[in-house]
């Protein structure tokens, strides 16, 4: 579904990404994980096009991701952040149906589709005429997810998604998102920081490092052959987050 091949991205004097490849597959969910500053959030918002490439290419679906497509392509791809990115002076409501309304879609199409995602994402119907500020952080990122699935997206890109919200709202959109990722089947590309979350999420993790990949696979078998000493050392850092289960094996 993506490609990013032999790809350089540079801030300043930093260099973020260095000749960095990576592939997703269509119809998984894929985790980027590392420590702050790794380049993680850089990866996906190459992917969106939100940033372009010092040199490299990225590729969406077979095509090069670029400013003559861009629009097109990113009408196929759903992008979630961190702290929702709603508009503050629209409701849920229109916060969600937002591009709809742009490209056109008759109100009796906009409506259904809101149901649908509402109950999909356990959204009360009678919070919908509400401001963000009149939210729960855990609506708040309801919202977000249905805009982003508004237009039924192939592709759902989340950049921690869940990371400013409490532990037990965490957990409860931590069960609903993983229903809504086994019930849609879409491709997912999730960047964490939280080990524990990308083993509940994640078909395949990619443990990143300055702006390189570490190691791609499951947490079980980082944990059994660690590619380096510092995938060890990641995982034995958020121990306290894993289950005793997956410390066991």
């Amino acid at each position: 579904m993506f490609e990013l091949d032999q790809v350089c991205k540079r801030f300043g004097e930093v260099t973020a990404l260095d000749r960095f490849n990576l592939s997703i597959e269509a119809g998984r969910t894929t985790v980027l994980i590392g420590p702050s500053g790794c380049g993680k959030s850089t990866v996906l918002r190459l992917m969106i096009g939100l940033q372009c490439p010092d040199s490299g290419e990225v590729r969406f679906n077979n095509e090069r991701l670029d400013g003559d497509r861009i629009t097109a392509q990113r009408r196929r791809m759903g992008y979630v952040i961190q702290d929702g990115g709603l508009f503050p002076h629209l409701s849920a409501h229109d916060n969600i149906a937002l591009m709809a309304c742009y490209l056109g879609w008759t109100a009796p199409r906009m409506e259904d589709r809101i149901c649908e995602l509402a109950d999909l994402t356990h959204f009360p119907m009678e919070a919908l005429d509400r401001f963000p500020v009149q939210l729960s952080g855990g609506q708040q990122q309801r919202v977000s997810l249905m805009r982003a699935l508004m237009l039924d997206p192939e592709v759902l890109l989340l950049d921690e998604p869940l990371g400013a919200l409490d532990p037990m709202i965490r957990f409860e959109l931590q069960e609903d998102l993983k229903s809504v990722f086994s019930a849609l089947g879409k491709t997912v590309v999730l960047v964490t920081h939280d080990l524990a979350e990308a083993a509940f999420f994640g078909d395949t993790i990619i443990l990143m490092r300055d702006g390189r990949i570490v190691q791609a696979g499951t947490l079980d078998a980082m944990m059994r052959e660690p590619a380096e000493d510092f995938v060890q050392n990641f995982i034995k850092a958020q121990r306290s987050h894993l289950s005793p289960e997956v410390l066991r094996r």
